[in-house]
C-alpha cells in the first residue's frame, strides 16, 4: 500500500479508502445491497491488513447503522491512531429550518451523534455531505470551525459542490480564521471525468485532495460488456447516473477490459490505476472481500503514458447527475446565502 498526505493536513491516508456505504442494517429492504455486521467486519479487517487506514462512512447511511459498524470493528481490529475515519453530516430538515435551528446547532447536534455511533472521542475528517442552499454559509464554516476547536474533529471536507462553491467558502473561512476544507469528494471516474473542468484545477492550485466516489462507476468499470451483477440490476440510483450514456461509455469499459488482459489483471485495477493517477485517494465501496482485495492492488499497477491517453481519448461530455443534476439554487428551490462575514 502506498500513503500520501491528504491536502493540506497532517493526515496519512491509505492511496485507497474504504466506501463503508454498504454496511448497515437495510432499510426495510429498501437497500438490499447493504451487508450486515459480520460480513463487513470481515472486510473491514481485511482492508486492515492490506494496510488500508482510510474509512469513509455518513451519519445517513443505513441511519447511522454504518457508522455503528466502522467503530465496533475499529475499535477491535486497530488503535484509533492508527485509522484516519471521515463521516458526513446532512444538511438541515425542514423541520430544523421551521424550528430555527441553526446551521451551528445542526453541526454539533449532529456531529455527537455521529461520535456515538463510531464510539471515538474525534473524527479525524468531518464532511459536509451536500450543500445546503437554505443555510448561510458563514453558519456552516462557524459551526465546523467550533467543532475543530472542540477537539472533536481534526480535519474538515466537502463533497457533491462546485468548485466555485469550495472555492468561496475557504476564502470565507480565510476572512474569518476558520478551518478550511482540505478535501472534496466528488463524483468522477473514468467514465465521468466532469471535475476535471474546474475542480481538479482549483485543488491542484489549493493543495485540496481529491477523494471521489464512485470510483468504480457502480461497478460498471469492472465488469466486461454484458456483464451484470445484483447490485448493477438493482441499484437504480446508479442506473439513473449512467444508463443514459451506457453507449458511449461502453467504447471506454472496453478499452478497460483489452488493458486487462494485456496485464493479465481485473478491470479494477486497471480503472482505479487510472484514477489513482488523478487523485489522492479513491473511495472505492466493498461489499465482498475481493472488491477491497482489487482495489488495493490497483495501487501497484502503474500505466503508461500512452495507455492512459488510451483510456482517455474516447470521453466526451456528460451532463451533471444524480446529487449534481440538484445542487443548484433553482433546483432546491432556494437563493444562496454567502454571509461572508459575522453578522
Amino acid at each position: 500500500m502506498e500513503y500520501a498526505k491528504l491536502g493540506n493536513s497532517d493526515l496519512l491516508v491509505s492511496r485507497i479508502c474504504m466506501g463503508c456505504m454498504g454496511f448497515g442494517d437495510s432499510e426495510n429492504g429498501q437497500h438490499s445491497w447493504t451487508i450486515d455486521e459480520e460480513h463487513s467486519r470481515e472486510i473491514i479487517k481485511r482492508g486492515l491488513e492490506l494496510g488500508i487506514n482510510f474509512f469513509d462512512t455518513a451519519i445517513g447511511y443505513q441511519n447511522g447503522t454504518s457508522e455503528q459498524y466502522v467503530g465496533r470493528a475499529l475499535r477491535d481490529f486497530a488503535k484509533r491512531e492508527d485509522v484516519v475515519v471521515a463521516t458526513k453530516f446532512v444538511p438541515r430538515s425542514a423541520e430544523e429550518i421551521e424550528a430555527g435551528i441553526t446551521g451551528q446547532q445542526h453541526i454539533q447536534k449532529l456531529l455527537d451523534a455521529s461520535l456515538q455511533h463510531l464510539g471515538m472521542d474525534y473524527i479525524d475528517l468531518y464532511i459536509y455531505h451536500m450543500w445546503d442552499y437554505a443555510t448561510p454559509v458563514f453558519d456552516i464554516m462557524e459551526g465546523l470551525n467550533n467543532a475543530v476547536k472542540a477537539g472533536k474533529v481534526r480535519y474538515i471536507g466537502i463533497s457533491n459542490a462546485y468548485a466555485y462553491q469550495l472555492a468561496r467558502a475557504n476564502d470565507l473561512a480565510g476572512q474569518n480564521g476558520f478551518a478550511k476544507f482540505v478535501s472534496v469528494q466528488g463524483h468522477y471516474n473514468l467514465i465521468f471525468r466532469e471535475e476535471e473542468r474546474e475542480m481538479a484545477k482549483l485543488c491542484r492550485e489549493d493543495n485540496i485532495a481529491m477523494t471521489p466516489y464512485s470510483a468504480l462507476a457502480g461497478g460498471r468499470l469492472s465488469r466486461r460488456p454484458g456483464e451484470t451483477s445484483r447490485r448493477l440490476e438493482e441499484d437504480s440510483y446508479a442506473k439513473g447516473k449512467y444508463d443514459a450514456t451506457a453507449g458511449q461509455d461502453g467504447k471506454i469499459i472496453a478499452r478497460v477490459a483489452e488493458l486487462a488482459d494485456l496485464h493479465k489483471v481485473t478491470m479494477t485495477e486497471v480503472s482505479l490505476a487510472w484514477l489513482l493517477t488523478k487523485v489522492t485517494a479513491p473511495v472505492v465501496g466493498a461489499t465482498k472481500l475481493n472488491h477491497i482485495e482489487g482495489a488495493a492492488r490497483a495501487v501497484d499497477l502503474k500505466l503508461t503514458e500512452e495507455e492512459l491517453s488510451f483510456l482517455e481519448e474516447p470521453y466526451v461530455p456528460h451532463a451533471l447527475v444524480g446529487v449534481m443534476a440538484q445542487n443548484t439554487p433553482t433546483a432546491a428551490g432556494k437563493k444562496q446565502v454567502w454571509s461572508l462575514g459575522k453578522k
